[in-house]
């Protein structure tokens, strides 16, 4: 009979499956507050660490979006500067 694991719900034949059972063992070695500190330590970001993620990926995001800005402006001068030439030349054929 397969049962559903209550912490991570997966299927199993035993009331927790073996990874839960690893966790709720490290639990009765350490204590749960200890093991939920661990993981928070972890697993978990600071505040501060957070804005830093976050101030990070806007900085890459501005950098991205100027690129971009810069190639199609220049694409624009490009196509500007063929125009003009194209221009001349007719002139000159008249």
């Amino acid at each position: 009979m397969l049962l559903s694991c209550p912490i991570c719900e997966e299927w199993t034949i035993y009331s927790v499956c073996n990874d839960c059972r690893k966790i709720r063992h490290y639990m009765s070695i350490y204590s749960k507050d200890r093991v939920i500190e661990i993981l928070d330590s972890i697993l978990s970001r600071q505040e501060d660490k957070q804005e830093n993620k976050i101030k990070l990926e806007i900085c890459k995001e501005i950098e991205n979006k100027e690129d971009a800005l810069n190639a199609k402006s220049q694409l624009m001068s490009e196509l500007k500067e063929t125009i003009q030439t194209r221009s001349k030349t007719e002139k000159k054929k008249k």
